[in-house]
């Protein structure tokens, strides 16, 4: 598979959460879930992370198809990523892997999906992207195979204090400026924040609150960041 181009505009992922959905309840949880996906798909973001870490395997498979369905139904092309599994996500038809930095590495992921394309006889369109947060691990990520990365944390965000302080955007740039694959910025992104990812040279933002929770319409939101990255250029 070629290397993924940098985009000419940014790419907008949403990366989900059920458990901080505004009045889920176990119950309901899965069922606001598909809606916060269809409602993202709708307002135009590029890729969707379906990164519920503690489902079973029979739960990720139903979310994935359910997910991937939804949006057929739609029209919408917006790209299904799924977090880990990658097996749940070559069988279900998804657009994508993302991987953890401490999952299974990125030149196995890469093998196995060459040889799954192959023995499926199906065209490839399948991406393989991992969670960066060292220079030298996006380094090895693109030397591996991967079509994107992920660097963080950028700024604050409580999700990713586990990781130590916020890179900043310094050495995002920096990240940018070393690998030839797209760099999505995560942690703490906002409406107001992402400019200076842009600017930095990511090919996008990743965030769970500023696309399951906005303030507004997401729709606004989406074209606030589109905006925001023309005034990068």
């Amino acid at each position: 598979m070629c290397p993924l181009p940098k985009p000419k505009q940014p790419i907008l992922c949403y990366v989900t959460d059920r458990r901080s959905l505004p009045l889920s309840t176990s119950a309901d949880a899965h069922r606001l879930l598909l809606d916060s996906v269809g409602t993202a798909a709708a307002a135009g973001v590029d890729w969707i992370q379906l990164r519920e870490k503690d489902y079973s395997g029979k739960e990720w498979t139903r979310l994935a198809r359910e997910s991937l369905l939804r949006l057929k139904r739609s029209g919408s092309g917006t790209r299904i990523l799924v977090n880990d599994r990658l097996d749940v996500a070559l069988a279900c038809g998804a657009g994508g892997v993302h991987l953890s930095e401490n999952g299974i590495p990125v030149s196995e992921a890469c093998r196995l999906r060459e040889e799954y394309f192959a023995g499926h006889n199906r065209k490839q369109d399948f991406l393989i992207g991992l969670s960066c947060h060292s220079l030298g691990a996006a380094l090895g990520a693109a030397r591996a195979g991967a079509d994107y990365i992920y660097f963080s944390p950028i700024f604050f965000t409580p999700s990713k204090a586990s990781y130590g302080p916020p890179q900043g955007v310094e050495r995002l740039a920096k990240v940018c400026g070393a690998v030839e694959i797209p760099v999505i910025a995560i942690g703490g992104i906002t409406q107001q924040n992402a400019f200076e990812c842009f600017d930095a040279g990511a090919s996008g933002v990743a965030a769970i609150r500023l696309f399951q929770e906005p303030a507004g319409p997401l729709k606004e939101t989406v074209d606030a960041l589109r905006r925001a990255s023309l005034g990068a250029a």
